[in-house]
């Protein structure tokens, strides 16, 4: 049984249809990755399994339970944890203190060492400074660490890389390799494409709501529908960028 499995999957906001019968599922321990233009749907896609926002229609099962429709405190508390492309800290607080916050929201309070996860993610160092004090990478970090804490079965990554440099990207990209490795089970949405493509064996495709591709990363890079929806004249590109 998949860890998550979406099945038709509809929302309209007024006449606008932003999703549009989107089925997909991803299995314990894989990356998925997803990908697309802006306005395809990716990050409603995010707020409806997350419980942000209710469905129309369709259904979204976690180890075969139904969790669409639930709050997402609850969605939390039965293995879904997300990160934001803007990230959200609490800037007043301590970094470890933001930590410890997901750790109280999580499905096991004390199950996870907050100190662990900073270093986990490269903050140990930063461990009582203010999350307002941090740079972009490390608030990004920082959340994910916060994440973490809540123990999840699946992570939800929206934009992780944005605004990151090329030191940075490879850095994070190595983080969440650590993650996978380490038998989380990752659902990411990126619009650095090679990047997406270097860590993921498979990728979903959404254009104007609807699912256009699925597959791996070459397979998808060389698709027709998919070039003329986003990626553009040259495949090769997508898949040798570094």
């Amino acid at each position: 049984m998949p860890l998550l499995e979406v099945d038709r999957l509809t929302k309209s906001f007024g006449g606008i249809r932003a999703v549009s019968g989107v089925s997909f599922a991803i299995e314990q321990g894989e990356l998925l990755g997803i990908m697309g233009p802006n306005g395809s749907g990716k990050t409603t896609v995010f707020n409806l399994i997350a419980g942000a926002l209710t469905a129309d229609a369709g259904s979204i099962r976690l180890h075969g339970e139904e969790i669409g429709g639930l709050s997402p405190h609850r969605i939390c508390g039965k293995g879904v944890a997300r990160t934001f492309q803007f990230v959200r800290p609490f800037p007043g607080l301590s970094t470890l203190d933001n930590v410890r916050v997901g750790l109280l929201y999580g499905r096991s309070p004390g199950r996870t060492d907050a100190r662990k996860l900073l270093t986990l993610v490269g903050l140990d160092a930063k461990a009582h400074t203010r999350a307002a004090d941090l740079t972009l990478v490390e608030r990004k970090r920082l959340e994910l660490a916060r994440a973490l804490a809540t123990s999840p079965d699946l992570l939800l990554l929206d934009e992780f890389m944005a605004g990151l440099n090329p030191a940075e990207t490879a850095g994070a990209m190595d983080l969440i390799r650590t993650l996978v490795a380490q038998g989380m089970t990752v659902l990411m949405v990126e619009h650095i494409v090679w990047a997406l493509m270097k860590l993921s064996r498979r990728i979903l495709v959404l254009s104007a709501g609807e699912k256009i591709a699925e597959g791996p990363p070459e397979a998808v890079a060389a698709d027709s529908v998919v070039l003329d929806a986003y990626l553009g004249s040259d495949p090769g590109s997508w898949i040798r960028a570094a």
